[in-house]
């Protein structure tokens, strides 16, 4: 259940024509608070290109700034080892180098996974078939 009430009080014709004048200029507080800053911009969003130290933060995807998003170029495929460089379909980004891990015995499958002394790697795992 809600309530609302209102307040209605005689307004004479100087005081009217003063909130007219008034009105149509916006008071500060509706342009914000922020609009005492005018270094700080809330729309903007805060991107690694302008405050690099952001991708170092806790919780980034990484340390490293591509496109004005942070990234881990020895992991990213669409960054692997510097900024735009792409790995291809079944490769990954092991260490900043694309590798092959459908075929690779050191990356077999995914990196840093080592298939045992004398087994090949074959779509993606070690001694397939």
């Amino acid at each position: 259940m809600a309530l609302t009430t209102s307040l209605a009080l005689p307004v004479s014709s100087s005081e009217s024509d003063e909130r007219s004048t008034v009105a149509a200029t916006p008071p500060l507080l509706s342009r914000g608070i922020y609009s005492l800053f005018p270094q700080y911009h809330p729309r903007g969003s805060m991107t690694c290109d302008n405050v690099p130290r952001v991708c170092r933060a806790s919780g980034s995807p990484g340390p490293d700034c591509c496109r004005k998003q942070c990234v881990n170029v020895m992991t990213d495929n669409q960054n692997c080892g510097q900024c735009g460089k792409k790995c291809w379909f079944g490769q990954a980004c092991c260490g900043g180098r694309c590798v092959n891990v459908m075929y690779d015995p050191k990356n077999c499958g995914g990196c840093n996974k080592r298939c045992t002394k004398g087994c090949f790697c074959q779509f993606g795992m070690c001694s397939y078939a």
